[in-house]
């Protein structure tokens, strides 16, 4: 049985509409996805016309984009639609006639612009859910990294860094991999500092923090190792000592994400009532319209979405 999947198109002025027509005319997707996108129909049938390719999908237009927007462009119209055409998209799986959401890029300035209080994705459905704790894995072939925060600066992430925060860090790490079939996750926490702190020369959050954190998981159904030095973490985990790294902040986890897989990394939203899961690239401007954006991360994304309801049947 194929998993019913609402879409939300994303920012109607970058590639967002382009990956998904390309990802829906992908033998695999069809094979696995019962689709339904969440957007404006003349945008999809702009989106069609460039690359070539059909419409293999159901659209659900609020008919309130009846006109493309200027592609490659911040646009109030743009980012209020792509905040819209996500909570559409949302209300659906809540309400049960779809089992996952997947979301296309949405421009963080557009949706400001167009009134959406929300930084991303994650806080916007985080709030229409109810849920009060939630986190980002970012998923890149056998690297899945899990942040103990996203999108704060940088001074404000080294505050973040709390024992709290950390534990739930952990256990979303546990919870994110239980999703993806790893019941008994082998759990890589980095540090903070350079060299994890290198005994309390570069900082002491390893110790009084970080450490007494993984403590607490003494005894738990997980193998949580660390703090370990952020310079070699990502790397012992590629070569398969740990399933999942939990990261510090925001860049520490992305950067290697985004390195062992910038084509095809998936976020994943852990601690939703509902799978959720999204290519892990923006908006891309710099070439909406031009028809060579590549699906490979949408691909991924929705294969991911349909096994993860799959197994949660």
């Amino acid at each position: 049985m194929k998993a019913s999947i609402a879409i939300s198109l994303g920012d109607p002025a970058g590639v967002g509409p382009e990956v998904v027509v390309r990802a829906l005319n992908t033998p695999d997707v069809l094979a696995r996805c019962e689709p339904v996108v969440y957007g404006s129909r003349a945008v999809i049938e702009a989106a069609s016309k460039t690359l070539s390719l059909p419409i293999r999908f159901a659209v659900v237009d609020d008919g309130l984009l009846s006109t493309p927007v200027p592609l490659g462009e911040i646009n109030r119209e743009a980012g209020a639609a792509a905040v819209r055409w996500v909570r559409n998209a949302a209300a659906a799986v809540l309400a049960g006639t779809a089992e996952a959401l997947v979301t296309a890029p949405i421009h963080k300035v557009a949706a400001g612009l167009g009134g959406s209080p929300f930084p991303g994705h994650t806080e916007l459905l985080a709030n229409l859910a109810g849920s009060n704790d939630v986190s980002m894995m970012l998923v890149a072939g056998n690297l899945r990294v899990v942040h103990v925060s996203t999108h704060v600066s940088l001074r404000q992430a080294i505050d973040a860094v709390t024992e709290g925060r950390v534990v739930k860090t952990i256990e979303s790490a546990m919870e994110g991999c239980q999703l993806l079939g790893l019941e008994q996750p082998r759990i890589g926490v980095a540090g903070l500092n350079p060299h994890a702190g290198e005994g309390g020369k570069f900082g002491t959050e390893e110790e009084t923090v970080i450490s007494p954190a993984i403590a607490s998981f003494i005894g738990r159904s997980c193998n949580v190792v660390g703090p370990v030095s952020p310079d070699t973490v990502f790397a012992r985990a590629l070569q398969g000592e740990f399933d999942i790294v939990v990261a510090m902040y925001h860049d520490q986890g992305h950067i290697p994400v985004k390195l062992a897989g910038f084509d095809s990394g998936v976020n994943v939203t852990v601690g939703l009532p509902f799978v959720r899961t999204s290519p892990d690239h923006g908006t891309a401007f710099d070439i909406a319209g031009k028809g060579v954006a590549r699906a490979d991360s949408m691909v991924a994304a929705l294969l991911m979405a349909a096994e993860m309801v799959t197994r949660g049947r």
